[in-house]
This record gives structure tokens, C-alpha cells and sequence, in this order.
């Protein structure tokens, strides 16, 4: 027994001595990536020594002699951290994830060649002045540097797992061309209302146009505002009104289809991007110095984009140590691995943040193709083509052919094995707006898809980044701002001389006899565009009366604005209203506002719709369990925080309610839209009209009056919450439904458990909701989980800039186990934010490590 006992012991002993070996070669396998941040390290290309000094949180702030340096170690630093991420992003601007990912990703790639982001970047880093061209190039050469001799296992554990399915891939060197490519996907996800073409006409295919109108609604203007009452413009144009015939006339044929696989591959890419939102959108405001307890101004802002680990944002701080007319940067804030430069931030001098504006940049144009040719005004035109080969891991090569229009490219090329859709002979169906139907082409004709989009025209947008960091005042951050291209945005300013200001910058196109909001005919030049907006006619403001500007995807300007900046409304006015009532309430009541008011502000989880129908559905019988449901509502103020039970049940009766009213009949067409204010608008204006056929369940045999459709709904979210928290109501808790999981942009959905446990983080419960200030956005087809979010947050103080603070989504480190990787998650779901300091003196002291890169010495 005692031999037994000893070789027990012995296989014991191995067994723990085997488990520390394999744990410690897994511990190395991890933290191997992991950056030296302190020390010195010998760097070719190097002019002068650099410092890189990072606080406990990993946030780098680098202090340089000259330009050229500055940059070198900005772009090493973010490959330091985040190298993976920018590799993924330059594979997807290029159309290039086949060759990381395999054939899972040929049809993004297809897509994306495209659109030609990179065939545009290319052209785009040749408009630009010589100072970017320099940012740029010193950018790529200190990252470069740092991959210079590193194994891609050295660099990130991604690509550890990556190996296990394409062991031939390498890392290629950065190019200049990769950072001005990123910007395509930025204006690609904040591009306009392509989304709202494609549904329109799915909606209009499945229940008419009229009843389609019904869901896109006049903004509330009475109850909503905008941002730019008064316009300021210098110039004027003669409005061109009138709606086009648009596609109309053929809705019920094969071109329907066409539509449907694009709205499939948009959602696509959608997922190899930040998730689309339609309304979910950002928050950010400027109070001015007289409003506030410090005198200065204080500026807020959170952009709300789809969650990912790590997040879109790294924070950092970029100084040159002796300012001169060429090294001139002191500016802090929120950056892009990829992309040089502060995006959102402040400098010594100034504060900035943005929103998307939302105008109307694209329209999908529906052309008649006869062979190799379109017709336009009766003659046709010679397709223009090229080729592209797709290299794929682990496969042959594959070619497309890319064809485009004078427009832009066809997109239906890339999204159906069929180029072109036949359509074949039918009635005409009577335009929006017109009482005849419209006048379709000759029948029997093939038609395509092409895309007309302002990003797709080269312009010198990465000017305005440089421009805009460096600006000391309003009129120079004007003139960066009106460089700023695509994606068009919101531009709040303050600046430490008291003033605030509002910029919309932006290519937007004019449009002849039609508004864009449906795609349009493009055998007829009468809808063709006719120029741009200018800038100095983009509405803008400088110290308004009322002591502070909000931007929240609203409105811009009144009805009867000479130049359609937007279209249609990105959002309609919910989280602005909100955000203005709270700062009006402070005024009114004499109170000063605080950077402790911002951030709170930012918080609010207060639900408009909630507070709309509550009052409405309690005279509505219901039996069962839903009767006692109701009584949460009695003193709920409407607030849907983590634990709130009234926002539980109201959540999930309005996901039952959308589910009855539009889904029945639209299905997933409007599933990117109905969780936000749009819908919110549809449904105040239904409520009035109990027996509108949209309150009807197409589901039932019965004919549904809104008291029936409210009532099911009802009785529907007390069973679906009994089966999943309970049957005591005072138990629900909308935090256990509305969560939030971190997952890693690529390997995070592999679905092996061991990979998704190195790289996600989560799931966290979280409050608030689509359309509120604190926006976590969530799709009602697809269940309650957090879809969008507040992707950072700041408040920056003008009086003292140290006294300003920040959060980020997750970290600012890429590396999974790095202490920086999700450190500030739990802050960020707790409504918190850390000290931001901006001055050496704040820098030093809450300096965690200091790297010093100096010039190697070349032999």
C-alpha cells in the first residue's frame, strides 16, 4: 500500500508540476506581446530622444523635440499597444480579410473592392500638403520600427490564434496609404441615410408607399428644435424643390431583389465595422463660462458607435517639449490606432468635440444597362471597368470585375450572383407625391445598383486633423473644419477666452428636383447633383444668447433653410431635448453647472417613449400578470437604470408592441430602426388613429384595433419576463436583459470557448437604452442585448484643463490580459470618469512609467 501510496504521490507531484509548466508556457504564450513601457530602448530613425511617460491606465503622452519625431513615436506607441487592430483595419479598407481570415470573408471583400476605398485613399494621400505628407510618413516609420525583428507572435496573441487556421500569414510593413484609408470607414459608418433608401423600398414592396411614408415623419420641430436657429448665412441659392420619380414604378419586379442583398451585404460589413445604428447616434454640448460654477466654459461629449474589444478609441497626449512654427503640438485626447493625430481632445488653447451630422451624402441611383453600356437621357454610355484579384488564405485566387458608372460603382455587381436584375413587364406604381404614376423606362430592360457618394471623390480631408489640433481660435479651427470632408460632422468648440461655437463642416451635395430620399432613376439627368453646399453658407454659431449649444443628431436648422443639409433627420431631437432640459433646469433654478452636472447629464437613462405611453396604456384592461405589472409603473419616473423593474416591463412590452405593429408585416427591413426616436415619432402620431392598419397583428386572423395590439403586448412582456426573471414584477431588472459583452472585432465570434475567453470580456449588465442620453443601444428583432453604445466619454474644463476628465470603453491596451486591456470598464458602466492630465507638471505626477526612445547608433 505504501509503494501504491508513493506512486500516487508521485503522479501527483507530475500532475502539479506539469500544470505549473503548461500554466507558466500559456502565462508567457499571453504576456510575450506585452509593450516595454519603461526603460530606454535604442530606436533607428530616431533624430532626437523621445519620452513616452504613461500614467496607471497606460495613456501615453509623448514629448518630442521636433515634428518628425513626434509622429515616429506616436505611430510606435500605438503599434506597441494595438498593432492587431490596426492590421484588421488596413485588410478591411483594402479588401483584403480573405487573406488573414480565408473564404468566410470573400464576399466582404468583394464588396469593399468595390466601393474602391483604398483605390481612393491612394489618390486622396496625393492632394495633401506637405506637412500631413510628413505626419504621415514619419507615422509608418515608427511603426515600422517597432516591427522591425518581432516575430508576429511578439506583437500580439491574435495572431498566435490567427496561425492556428492560416499559418503562411506575415505582417507587411505600414504604408502611409493605410492611415488615409481608414478614413473611408469612418465615413462609411457615419455615411447618411443609405440604410433608409434601401428599407423604403422593401417597406414599399411589402405594404404600399403611403403606408411607407407613414414611417418616416415630419421631425418635430415645436417640441424638439434644432441646434442653428439663427442661420448666419452670407449667401443664398434658389431652393429646388420637388420629389423624384425615383424607382416607384418598378417596385414588385426583380429589382426588389437587388435591394434586399444589398441591405444584406450593407449589414455585412456592418459587422467587420462599428455595428450600424440608425438614431442611435452622439451627445455633446458646450456650456458657456457664465453658466458655469468655474467661469469657463465646459464641453461634453460621447460618441455612440458599436461596442468592441478594445475600443475604437486610444487615448493620448502629443507635446512637442520646446513649441516651434513647425513642432507646435501640445493636444491630448481621443486617437485611432492607424491614424495619426488627435481626432477629439483639446490643446493648450482649445477644446473640440463632434457628432454626426448626418446629412445626406449618397444616393443609390438605379441605372439601365443594355451590354457593356447604361443609358442616360436616351444614349448610351460605356460601362468602365477593372479588374481585381482576391488572394485568399489557403485557396486560389479569385477575380472580380468591378464595373461603375459616372455615378459610382455598381454595387449589385458584388452582391448577387446575378449582375443585373431582368425586369420584366408590369403596371406602373404612382410615385411618392404624385398623383399619376410615374413614367417607368422601356420594360423588358436590365437594371443595376450604382452608389453615388461624396467619400468616393478624393479630397484632402486628413488636412483638417493637423489643422485642428494646432488651432488657437474660432478662426482657425474654421479653417481646419472646412476641410473636413467625409464624414460630415457636428463640431462643438470652446476655447479658454470664454468663447463657444458651433461648426457644421462637410461636403454635402445639391440635388435637382428630387430630395434623396428614395434612390433615383439614373437614365435621367434631371436628378442628377448641381454642386456642393459651400462652407461659408454651413450653419455655424459664436456665443448664442441662451449660454450653451447642444448636438445630439438633431435637426441643424428650421424649415426653409436655403440648402438642404439634411435630407432627412439622423434623430429626432429625443436625447437633445433631454440633454436641454436638464442644463435649462439648472439655469432656471440659479444653479451654477458643474463638471459633476456633464458627466451626470451624460447618465441620464430618462425614456421619452416611456414617458409618452405609460400614462396612455393604464386605462388599457389586461388580465393576469400583466395587471400587476402595471402597478411598476405608478411613481416610475421614467429613468431605466441597471436595476430598474419599470424599465424592464416597459422595455420588453415596447419590444412586443414593435413586434405587432411593424414587424409582422416588414420583418427584419426596418430591424436597424425601430428601437429608436423615428419610431418613437411613428408611434405618437398612430396613437391617435386606433383602427390605422398599422395596429393591426397580421399574425391573427382577427382585424386589431390599438387597444387590442397594446393589450397583447402587454400580457406578452409579463409572460416573457415570468419565464425569464420570475412572477414577482418587484424582482425584474432591466440591467439582467439590457447586457453588454465585449468582443474581441475579429476572433471574438469564433465560437471556441477558449479563444472567446482570452479575448472578450462580459457580459456586464448596463441601463438606459436607445434614444436617451445614456444611448446603449439594442435591437428589438434580435432581443435586448447592448448593440451601440457611448463609445468614451470627456468633459473638458476650459478654466483649468488638468480638472478635465475622461473615460474610455474598455482600455487603451489591445493586448488581452494587459492590465490596460478592460480597466476601464467598470468605470465606464458606473457612469465615472478619471483625471485627464494635460500639463507636464499633471503628466509627471501621475506618472506610472516612463519610456525614453532614443536614436540607435548606425553603424
Amino acid at each position: 500500500m505504501r509503494v501504491v501510496g508513493r506512486i500516487l504521490l508521485g503522479l501527483l507531484v507530475l500532475l502539479i508540476v506539469l500544470a505549473v509548466v503548461a500554466g507558466a508556457f500559456a502565462w508567457w504564450t499571453i504576456q510575450r506581446s506585452f509593450p516595454q513601457t519603461a526603460g530606454t530602448i535604442d530606436v533607428p530613425g530616431l533624430q532626437a530622444p523621445v519620452d513616452v511617460i504613461r500614467d496607471e491606465r497606460g495613456v501615453p503622452h509623448i514629448y518630442a523635440d521636433g515634428l518628425e519625431d513626434l509622429f515616429f513615436a506616436h505611430g510606435y506607441t500605438h503599434a506597441q499597444d494595438r498593432f492587431y487592430e490596426m492590421d484588421v483595419r488596413r485588410h478591411i479598407t483594402s479588401g483584403r480579410l480573405s487573406e488573414m481570415f480565408g473564404e468566410t470573408q470573400f464576399e466582404t471583400d468583394a464588396f469593399l473592392r468595390t466601393l474602391g476605398w483604398r483605390n481612393v485613399a491612394q489618390q486622396e494621400y496625393r492632394l495633401l500638403n506637405e506637412r500631413s505628407l510628413r505626419i504621415l510618413a514619419s507615422y509608418a516609420e515608427g511603426v515600422n520600427a517597432y516591427l522591425a525583428g518581432r516575430k508576429s507572435a511578439d506583437i500580439s496573441l491574435e495572431y498566435q490564434l490567427l496561425a492556428l487556421q492560416n499559418p503562411d500569414y506575415s505582417i507587411q510593413t505600414w504604408d502611409p496609404v493605410d492611415s488615409v484609408a481608414w478614413l473611408k470607414a469612418l465615413a462609411w459608418d457615419l455615411r447618411g441615410n443609405m440604410q433608409q433608401e434601401v428599407a423604403r423600398v422593401l417597406s414599399a414592396s411589402a405594404v404600399g408607399v403611403k403606408r411607407t411614408e407613414q414611417l418616416y415623419p415630419d421631425y418635430p420641430f415645436a417640441r424638439n428644435g434644432v441646434i442653428v436657429s439663427d442661420t448666419q448665412v452670407s449667401e443664398q441659392v434658389d431652393k429646388k424643390a420637388g420629389l423624384a420619380r425615383e424607382i416607384a414604378a418598378l417596385l414588385g419586379t426583380d429589382v426588389d431583389q437587388l435591394f434586399e442583398v444589398l441591405q444584406e451585404r450593407t449589414k455585412l460589413l456592418a459587422d467587420v465595422l462599428t455595428p450600424q445604428g440608425e438614431g442611435i447616434g452622439s451627445n455633446s454640448w458646450v456650456v458657456s463660462g457664465e453658466l458655469t460654477d468655474t467661469g469657463a466654459p465646459l464641453l461634453a461629449n460621447d460618441p455612440h458607435l458599436g461596442p468592441a474589444m478594445p475600443s475604437l478609441w486610444y487615448q493620448a497626449g502629443l507635446h512637442c517639449t520646446t513649441k516651434t512654427d513647425d513642432c507646435d503640438y501640445d493636444v491630448s485626447g481621443f486617437t485611432m490606432a492607424g491614424l495619426p493625430g488627435v481626432f477629439i481632445g483639446h490643446n493648450a488653447s482649445i477644446a473640440w468635440g463632434l457628432t454626426n451630422l448626418g446629412p445626406d451624402v449618397t444616393d443609390l441611383v438605379l441605372e439601365q444597362v443594355e451590354g457593356d453600356t447604361y443609358i442616360v437621357d436616351g444614349k448610351p454610355l460605356e460601362l468602365r471597368s477593372r479588374t481585381e484579384v482576391i488572394n485568399i488564405a489557403g485557396e486560389q485566387p479569385r477575380e472580380i470585375t468591378v464595373r461603375s458608372t459616372l455615378r459610382g460603382p455598381i454595387l449589385s455587381d458584388a452582391i448577387a450572383d446575378e449582375a443585373i436584375a431582368d425586369v420584366g413587364e408590369q403596371a406602373p406604381v404612382p410615385a411618392p407625391g404624385q398623383e399619376e404614376p410615374a413614367v417607368a423606362p422601356q420594360q423588358d430592360q436590365d437594371y443595376a445598383v450604382a452608389l453615388r457618394w461624396t467619400a468616393l471623390d478624393p479630397r484632402p480631408t486628413f488636412d483638417a486633423l493637423d489643422i485642428i489640433s494646432r488651432a488657437e481660435d474660432w478662426r482657425e479651427f474654421r479653417r481646419g473644419a472646412e476641410l473636413l470632408a467625409v464624414p460630415s460632422q457636428n463640431l462643438v468648440y470652446a476655447d479658454v477666452n470664454g468663447n463657444i461655437g458651433y461648426q457644421a463642416p462637410g461636403v454635402i451635395p445639391l440635388r435637382v428636383n428630387y430630395d434623396g430620399r428614395w434612390p433615383v432613376p439614373g437614365w435621367d439627368t434631371q436628378y442628377d447633383w448641381d454642386g456642393y453646399i459651400p462652407f461659408s453658407a454651413m450653419p455655424r454659431l459664436l456665443n448664442p444668447s441662451e449660454g450653451w449649444i447642444t448636438t445630439a443628431n438633431q435637426a441643424v436648422v428650421e424649415p426653409g433653410y436655403p440648402y438642404p443639409v439634411q435630407s432627412e433627420v439622423y434623430s429626432y431631437g429625443a436625447r437633445a431635448q433631454r440633454i436641454n432640459e436638464r442644463i435649462e433646469s439648472r439655469v432656471e433654478s440659479g444653479s451654477l453647472l458643474t463638471a459633476a452636472d456633464m458627466a451626470s447629464i451624460q447618465m441620464d437613462a430618462g425614456n421619452d417613449i416611456a414617458e409618452f405611453l405609460v400614462p396612455r396604456v393604464r386605462d388599457i384592461s389586461v388580465a393576469g400578470l400583466a395587471s400587476q405589472a402595471g402597478q411598476l409603473f405608478e411613481g416610475w419616473d421614467y429613468q431605466q437604470p441597471i436595476d430598474s423593474a419599470p424599465g424592464a416591463y416597459f422595455n420588453v412590452f415596447y419590444r412586443q408592441l414593435i413586434d405587432r405593429l411593424f414587424n409582422d408585416e416588414l420583418g427584419g427591413t426596418t430591424a436597424e430602426a425601430n428601437a429608436n426616436d423615428r419610431f418613437w415619432e411613428v408611434i405618437r402620431q398612430l396613437w391617435d388613429k386606433p383602427n390605422n392598419a398599422w395596429w393591426d397583428d397580421a399574425g391573427t386572423a382577427d382585424v386589431e384595433s390599438r387597444d387590442d395590439t397594446v393589450a397583447a403586448s402587454l400580457e406578452a412582456a409579463a409572460a416573457e419576463l415570468e419565464e425569464a426573471q420570475g412572477g414577482d414584477p418587484q424582482n425584474w431588472d432591466w440591467g439582467r436583459l439590457h447586457t453588454l459583452t465585449f468582443t474581441n472585432q475579429t476572433l471574438g465570434d469564433s465560437d471556441i470557448a477558449i479563444v472567446e475567453m482570452l479575448l472578450n470580456r462580459g457580459p456586464e449588465a448596463t441601463g438606459g437604452g436607445g434614444s436617451i442620453p445614456l444611448a446603449t443601444g439594442w435591437d428589438p428583432n434580435e432581443g435586448y442585448e447592448v448593440t451601440w453604445v457611448p463609445s468614451m466619454r470627456q468633459v473638458v474644463d476650459l478654466g483649468d484643463l488638468d480638472r478635465s476628465t475622461w473615460v474610455n470603453l474598455t482600455g487603451n491596451s489591445g493586448h488581452a490580459y494587459h492590465e490596460n486591456y478592460g480597466d476601464q470598464i467598470q468605470a465606464w458602466i458606473d457612469g465615472e470618469q478619471y483625471p485627464w492630465p494635460f500639463s507636464q507638471r499633471a503628466v509627471l505626477e501621475a506618472a506610472s512609467d516612463t519610456l525614453s526612445l532614443v536614436p540607435a547608433q548606425q553603424d
